[in-house]
């Protein structure tokens, strides 16, 4: 019996140390962020472009009465497009610091759970830029390497303030 217990014990342990990302996709680059901080997931909506916003926010979208800004995330990562087409894109729809904002992605894939101990930080020379320091880690799934990103670091204080103005925040 306490053999038993032991088990469930270990294994309740390394359920703990299981963190569950939503993964998703801008590019051939796959990306994690904690699902703790999902508050949904939807196909791309009609969005108002924001006169004089940020060159990533791409405008904002009405979500059931909400009006919610969204950010191009692949011009947030200065990663860029081979194509233009936004048509099948998907809209990452988080909780940010009680902010709710919208993240524009390629594609979702899954939700992952991953242990924690396999998650290594970033090699040095990427994070060592100020403008990086919203990746928290990279970990092997397989066939690729998955980039954990840090959404409470990934707009500046500047552009958070920025995005307050655009709801009427003050």
């Amino acid at each position: 019996m306490a053999k038993a217990y032991a088990t469930q014990t270990q294994e309740q342990a390394e359920k703990d140390r299981l963190f569950q990302l939503v993964g998703f996709t801008i590019g051939e680059e796959v990306f994690g962020v904690d699902i703790l901080m999902v508050q949904e997931i939807i196909r791309s909506s009609p969005i108002t472009a924001v006169p004089n916003s940020p060159d990533f926010v791409e405008g904002v979208i009405n979500l059931r009465g909400n009006i919610i800004p969204v950010i191009e995330l692949r011009k947030r990562l200065n990663l860029y497009r081979e194509d233009s087409d936004m048509s099948d894109t998907w809209i990452l729809i988080l909780d940010i610091g009680g902010k709710i904002t919208g993240f524009i992605v390629d594609s979702v894939t899954e939700v992952l759970k991953i242990q924690e101990d396999t998650i290594e930080p970033p090699p040095d020379i990427i994070v060592s830029g100020l403008e990086s320091q919203y990746i928290k880690g990279v970990c092997d799934i397989g066939e690729n390497l998955l980039i954990l990103l840090d959404f409470d670091r990934i707009l500046l204080v500047e552009e958070i303030k920025k995005l307050k103005k655009m709801n009427g925040d003050q």
